[in-house]
């Protein structure tokens, strides 16, 4: 089955815990990693109401820390997510708790 990453950027703080330990488990030298972490906004989107989020991204370099998981551990950066955000595991179990939720998006690597 698919292994998969649930982001659930509404809870995201902007800590780079997820950033700082893919970078040093895997010996990334320095801007590289498989997850970074954007910032979007802010813009006013109704009067006096503001829109700003923080939105890990996986990117090539991301295998989902494949020597990790196959001894049954999470990917390092899941297990150093402060604010819980990031959650691993079979595809079709995180589409069906990402179902009819806002701000989630669904990795599949």
């Amino acid at each position: 089955m698919a292994k998969a990453i649930l982001i659930k950027y509404r809870d995201c703080f902007n800590c780079h815990s997820c950033e700082v330990a893919c970078q040093m488990h895997n010996g990334y030298k320095p801007g590289q990693g498989g997850v970074k972490v954007n910032a979007v906004g802010p813009w006013e989107y109704a009067p006096g109401k503001w829109e700003f989020d923080y939105v890990p991204f996986f990117t090539e370099q991301c295998d989902l820390c494949a020597e990790r998981t196959a001894l049954g551990k999470l990917p390092t950066c899941v297990q150093h997510c402060e604010a819980r955000c990031l959650e691993y595991g079979d595809f079709e179990e995180l589409a069906e708790r990402a179902r009819g939720q806002r701000k989630v998006i669904l990795q599949a690597l």
